[in-house]
């Protein structure tokens, strides 16, 4: 009799699916309870300590006027953009230090130097050479990015074992076809990891400078509320951000990741 391997039954995959989904829920289900007990026990006016209700209400009124999207739909596009230059620019000058040793000795001390004044440290400047505007914000995401994404694609191509290189040479491999079939496949899990963390710090980095150099965007609504005391407003602006990048990270970071470590990492799927 043939057996039936264990996760095989119709609606087990489903069932493990919504099981890791409420999972992932329940913190923030006991979050709410939590901030629902704390304003009916405390008693702070909604202008300090706004209740659920209040939040959702705000959320209500700005979807109807459309600012809430207009606010969220520029804050999507300036990290979209920042991120998409970064990576353009990150993963071939991170592959190119990776690869020879002079680009990586010259480049290696600014690296190391400005990896720890990447994103909202630049600011100031930016403002002075952009303006005011998206493209000082788009230049704050690039930032964040861009060196994130920089250190793991040299700690990705570092990590490539040397016999691959061997191997590839005596197949008669030129340095192109190296750099494509070995170099980036090997550094790829290294490279997406840089890309999640680079994009949660573009996120902050958005927020702070949305705050000072723009009108338009979530960061701005968050600023523009605390001006008028409109706690509800600054709530709801964080708790969006938060979502946008829960679901960046968890349906699209996450599981190409994953994908990328299982495709060409160390790890492989346990059927």
């Amino acid at each position: 009799m043939r057996a039936v391997k264990s996760g095989s039954y119709p609606g087990h995959k489903l069932i493990d699916q919504t099981a890791q989904t409420l999972w992932f829920l329940a913190p923030f289900g006991i979050l709410l309870l939590v901030w629902a007990a704390a304003v009916a026990i405390s008693g702070v006016p909604e202008r300090i300590f706004p209740s659920i209700g209040g939040v959702l209400q705000a959320a209500a009124t700005m979807i109807a006027d459309g600012s809430l999207v207009e606010h969220t739909w520029a804050s999507i596009q300036r990290v979209v953009i920042g991120s998409l230059i970064a990576m353009a620019l990150g993963v071939p000058f991170g592959i190119a230090m990776g690869i020879n040793r002079y680009v990586a000795g010259f480049f290696t001390p600014i690296l190391r130097f400005s990896v720890s004044l990447a994103g909202i440290a630049w600011i100031p400047l930016a403002t002075l050479w952009f303006g005011y505007g998206s493209a000082t914000v788009i230049f704050i995401i690039f930032n964040a990015v861009f060196f994130s994404l920089v250190y793991s694609t040299v700690l990705g191509v570092s990590s490539i074992p040397r016999e691959f290189y061997r191997a590839a040479g005596s197949l008669g491999a030129r340095r192109l076809q190296t750099i494509l079939e070995v170099v980036i496949p090997g550094a790829m899990p290294q490279i997406v990891t840089g890309l999640r963390v680079g994009l949660g710090y573009a996120w902050r980095g958005l927020f702070a400078a949305e705050m000072i150099a723009t009108n338009l965007g979530l960061g701005y609504l968050l600023f523009l509320s605390r001006e008028f005391y409109e706690t509800n407003k600054i709530i709801l602006s964080m708790i969006i951000i938060g979502i946008l990048w829960l679901l960046m990270d968890r349906l699209l970071l996450a599981p190409l990741e994953a994908r990328t470590i299982q495709r060409w990492g160390m790890i492989r799927e346990v059927k």
